[in-house]
């Protein structure tokens, strides 16, 4: 795992310099600002609407998980797109598109639990009104 780090930044500038090779030095370089504006766009998109589903729930509305979790999705993808380079956007590309998203997370981490929420009787309540005695009081020493 750690290669794979190290290695990651040379991968992702050799496929920029092959990108440049095969077109040329303008387009490359007008291919890493594009996706780089790109990215600033959705994180700033994602940020406005996170605070303004915040202020929802403070204002009593509930926030799922899976929301919070595609937001957090959509921020990553954002940064992913600013980094230069054709891994990241394609990474970024995953990430953004959610049922594909959701695929791959269950493949990798297995199926995420349920969150616990305990069942509600649904049945008519029915108040029984009496008197009772207690048995173990009634004991004799």
């Amino acid at each position: 795992m750690r290669f794979l780090v190290f290695l990651l930044p040379w991968l992702e500038l050799f496929t920029l310099i092959e990108l440049g090779i095969e077109t040329s030095a303008l387009t490359a370089l007008g291919y890493v600002l594009l996706t780089f504006v790109l990215g600033m766009a959705i994180l700033q998109r994602q940020g406005r609407g996170m605070f303004e589903r915040l202020r929802e729930t403070q204002q009593g509305r509930v926030m799922g998980p899976q929301l919070l979790l595609d937001d957090m999705a959509m921020g990553l993808a954002g940064l992913l797109l600013m980094v230069p380079g054709i891994i990241s956007d394609c990474a970024a590309l995953i990430v953004m598109i959610g049922p594909l998203r959701r695929r791959l997370s269950k493949w990798l981490f297995g199926p995420q639990p349920e969150p616990y929420a305990p069942e509600r009787d649904t049945t008519s309540q029915v108040t029984i009104e009496g008197q009772y005695t207690r048995v173990d009081d009634d004991r004799t020493v």
